[in-house]
């Protein structure tokens, strides 16, 4: 069966620790976010997972960095399938108000939601592609790369969870979700980039290549 998979991609921060809109620092010849978006669409529509639907859009969910971070996912729509959430809830929500919000705005005939971090440029196409092809091969309702038993990000949810999701109190963290479905859970194993995201100035000083 032919299953579409939609990244969700949480980029309503408000990058305190930074100091300024930490999606739109250079990475490489783009920027965080560019690099972000360009490693999901390329993960998603692999030849590897050719049994998928072609992937409908890339939702980034924003808030803290506003206008910038819109203007930013526009520009880069003109590359790749994005279309931008607005979640108005960012600063009493948090995480779990954002993936409410991806997971309210999915498109008609998505089977599974593929959550990742807009600050997290670091994470590697295979990652992707290996996490799609599980839940391909058995439809698992939750899918976690992890690294020496750490979970990390992206992380997949089929759409059998995801009312349950939505009825979550504001007070409930993702960990807290997935703690209530560990015998769900498939595990996929990845490297050590599923577990670093960019925080701090020192942070992007030493992972930026």
């Amino acid at each position: 069966m032919t299953k579409g998979i939609t990244a969700i991609l949480l980029a309503a921060g408000q990058s305190r620790r930074m100091g300024q809109p930490k999606l739109l620092l250079p990475w490489g010849d783009t920027t965080v976010l560019g690099q972000v978006v360009s490693m999901f669409s390329a993960g998603l529509t692999s030849k590897t997972n050719q049994r998928f639907k072609p992937i409908n859009e890339i939702l980034v969910v924003t808030g803290g960095g506003g206008a910038l971070v819109e203007a930013e996912a526009a520009r880069l729509a003109v590359r790749f399938p994005i279309r931008v959430v607005n979640n108005p809830n960012h600063v009493l929500g948090g995480m779990l108000s954002s993936i409410q919000a991806g997971l309210a705005a999915l498109a008609p005939g998505t089977s599974a939601a593929l959550i990742g971090l807009g600050d997290q440029p670091q994470v590697l196409e295979e990652t992707v592609r290996h996490i799609c092809a599980a839940f391909d091969k058995t439809g698992s309702a939750i899918i976690i790369p992890s690294f020496q038993g750490r979970r990390g990000h992206p992380w997949l949810v089929a759409k059998p969870l995801w009312q349950e999701i939505m009825a979550l109190p504001p007070t409930t963290t993702p960990r807290e979700f997935l703690e209530t479905h560990t015998g769900q859970i498939e595990y996929v194993t990845a490297d050590q980039s599923i577990l670093q995201d960019i925080d701090t100035p020192e942070d992007y000083n030493h992972q930026r290549p």
